[in-house]
């Protein structure tokens, strides 16, 4: 198959055109952060970033994957990253804890391309990730707690020199 970007490594894949995503990372690279849910994109479970843009991965046939830089809940990092990984755990974000790694991957994507979400950017890019548990306002809450603590790095940053 070829040569893929996951979380900033390359990685030699020998996958059927059509087989998803999803498996290549869960059972050929064993990341099984990565969620299988639904398999039809419907759950949101899978949601993995190509070029900081969520997506299911269990509707990414590897045919379509070329030099997109693949990011999974394992290879989630920067600046929104570690913002979103405080504030979930300051907010107590999770129940059950399924929907998560889905959950922060599309709140990372969100915040690379808005840093300053509305609660109705925040719902849009959210609605595709079901969360059983109702956890959407928890979720809102530190997405907002997220953005505010990437400004205020950048801030201190800039500040520093």
């Amino acid at each position: 198959m070829g040569i893929l970007n996951i979380n900033g490594s390359m990685v030699q894949i020998e996958a059927a055109p059509d087989m998803p995503l999803l498996w290549v990372l869960r059972c050929d690279l064993g990341m099984t952060g990565t969620k299988f849910g639904c398999g039809v994109g419907i759950c949101g479970a899978c949601t993995i970033n190509l070029d900081d843009v969520a997506c299911f991965a269990c509707q990414t046939p590897m045919s379509s994957l070329h030099t997109q830089k693949i990011t999974t809940i394992e290879g989630m990092q920067g600046r929104e990253a570690q913002a979103l990984k405080a504030a979930w755990i300051e907010l107590d974000v999770v129940q059950c804890g399924y929907c998560q790694s889905a959950q922060l991957m599309a709140a990372c994507a969100l915040l690379k391309h808005k840093p300053n979400p509305t609660d109705a950017d925040i719902d849009a890019a959210m609605t595709p990730v079901v969360c059983r548990c109702g956890t959407y306002p928890r979720v809102r809450a530190a997405i907002h707690l997220a953005a505010k603590g990437v400004k205020e790095a950048k801030g201190a940053k800039e500040r520093q020199g």
